[in-house]
């Protein structure tokens, strides 16, 4: 070391010591958040609900420099490529896949995602959530549980999109994988009387359909699913799962606003 760094070393050191404790109370923060939301949010999803939630505005630099130095790991799934789709038989007939990955067309109601995932509860006892998705504000618009993978299962959650009172584009796509509902006859009947467009991924490529897949990822993570003894109990969780989801949970695609937020921002637009 140079004669003049030692000096310039040592002549900071109250700066050094005025940031260090400045650390320690961004840290204290940033763990506080870091456990009510269960060890499972990173340091984008922390930065958007200081800036919402605290009013502080931290840079993304530094809280991964204090994550790293608290030892706050995020806990993350692997992904699964290769996820096992439904066969289609010949009387179930596929759609072209028109929406082509072009999720978010600037336009609330333009582009409905749905899909049908698991849900393992309980000991040994199985449910299924089929939920619709907004291409453009990620919200979730419209979702039903049952213990039953009946065609129910997808007519339910239809009639619960529109329950809700959502508005949908009159040139509407309704984008699904190639499961047996979504090929179903019946269903494909319906699809055109609400006057959807209906439109479907191509065999065996997840990424087709990625932002519902990815709901579902993040629900299955950060959800103690297991730990439902009854059917109630798991309903009840997916309802306060989705409501915090649309109204709370800020996004940073979405100019780091809520799907609720982001979806008046566009209408307003």
């Amino acid at each position: 070391m140079s004669k003049s760094g030692y000096y310039k070393w040592l002549n900071n050191e109250e700066y050094r010591l005025k940031s260090a404790q400045s650390d320690a109370q961004d840290l204290n923060l940033i763990q506080h958040i870091f456990l009510i939301k269960n060890k499972k949010v990173g340091a984008k999803s922390i930065k958007m609900i200081l800036e919402n939630d605290y009013g502080v505005i931290m840079n993304l630099k530094k809280i991964r420099r204090l994550m790293n130095q608290g030892g706050l790991e995020t806990k993350v799934r692997q992904a699964n490529p290769y996820k096992k789709m439904a066969q289609a038989t010949q009387e179930h007939k596929t759609c072209e896949n028109l929406v082509n990955r072009e999720f978010d067309q600037g336009e609330p109601g333009k582009v409905l995602l749905t899909d049908i995932t698991y849900l393992h509860y309980g000991k040994g006892h199985v449910a299924y959530l089929s939920a619709i998705k907004d291409g453009a504000t990620n919200e979730i618009l419209a979702h039903y549980v049952s213990t039953s993978l009946k065609m129910d299962l997808v007519y339910n959650t239809l009639e619960t999109l529109f329950e809700n009172g959502h508005v949908v584009s009159p040139e509407c796509y309704f984008h699904s994988d190639q499961g047996f509902h979504y090929t179903h006859p019946e269903f494909q009947v319906q699809i055109k009387e609400y006057g959807f467009i209906q439109s479907m991924s191509r065999k065996g490529n997840c990424w087709d359909n990625a932002p519902i897949e990815s709901f579902f990822g993040h629900l299955k993570d950060e959800l103690e699913i297991k730990r439902c003894q009854t059917i109630k109990e798991l309903k009840s969780l997916i309802n306060e799962y989705i409501l915090e989801y649309n109204s709370s949970r800020y996004q940073w695609t979405l100019k780091k606003m809520t799907p609720n937020q982001y979806r008046d921002h566009l209408l307003a637009a």
